[in-house]
């Protein structure tokens, strides 16, 4: 079983180059569970209703997001729109699962794939540099008790790399894959861990390249060259699509290969 988990998409760069090549990707793969991060779909920051459709039109299965979740408000009547026993496509789009009890939405979704293969997809956030989170490690162990599936994804949304690699330890050979977003940078540590997760400390966004992690690269510099403030701008410059690519038993859950994809124009 093939899984195609894509990075975060930024800004209107990003959902063009997503749209250009997630397409043949999952056919040449033969993708069964696809799952993209959207939290800077919307401009560089948050997601609206709308992009979340028009990604699911893509072929994603479930949308992931992370600390920019609450940027578009309309967000929240979208996921207050659904119980958490649906399977509509705002049941489909998660929140980080470790946020305060009770706030909208859900950090976990279990599906089946066309071929009736059950699937768990969760989506939590570090605490290291983030605010507003509990302890993301205490929180997976109490949602892998609940999860009877075997091919489980967990998105990993945090700023530590140290936070990030000790997750996929924590989590080794009990989950299928913990892939890493948030910081919009690639990373070359793809590996199956020896429990069989697959494992990537980030996947890379999926946006301008020619640019500071997605903004306008003069708006960040003359931020850090005189500390004044000001708005930031989606770049639009040498997008790519960064991605990850699974492959799993489907009845063990257990990974066998993991591969990095970068794709541009």
């Amino acid at each position: 079983m093939n899984i195609l988990f894509v990075g975060d998409v930024f800004g209107s760069a990003g959902r063009k180059i997503v749209r250009e090549h997630i397409g043949h990707v999952r056919r040449a793969h033969q993708v069964e569970l696809t799952v993209i991060n959207a939290e800077n779909a919307a401009g560089g920051f948050g997601v609206t209703p709308q992009i979340a459709e028009d990604l699911f039109d893509l072929g994603a299965d479930v949308l992931t997001t992370g600390n920019h979740v609450w940027d578009k408000r309309e967000l929240i009547e979208y996921l207050n729109s659904v119980s958490a026993e649906s399977d509509k496509r705002a049941r489909r789009v998660l929140r980080p699962a470790n946020l305060v009890p009770g706030l909208p939405g859900y950090g976990v979704f279990e599906g089946a794939t066309e071929a009736g293969v059950p699937y768990a997809v969760i989506n939590i956030m570090g605490r290291v540099f983030m605010n507003a989170t509990n302890d993301p490690f205490h929180a997976i162990n109490e949602i892998l008790r609940g999860i009877r599936a075997k091919v489980i994804l967990v998105d990993f949304h945090a700023e530590a790399t140290s936070e990030k690699v000790a997750m996929g330890w924590h989590l080794d050979g009990r989950v299928t894959a913990v892939l890493g977003t948030h910081t919009h940078v690639p990373t070359a540590d793809q590996r199956v861990l020896p429990g069989g997760t697959a494992y990537q400390t980030d996947v890379g966004m999926s946006g301008p390249y020619d640019s500071v992690i997605g903004v306008e690269k003069g708006l960040v510099r003359r931020r850090f060259l005189t500390g004044m403030p000001g708005k930031f701008e989606p770049a639009k410059g040498n997008p790519k699509m960064c991605a990850a690519l699974v492959s799993c038993d489907p009845l063990s859950g257990r990974a066998s290969e993991i591969q990095r994809i970068m794709l541009g124009e």
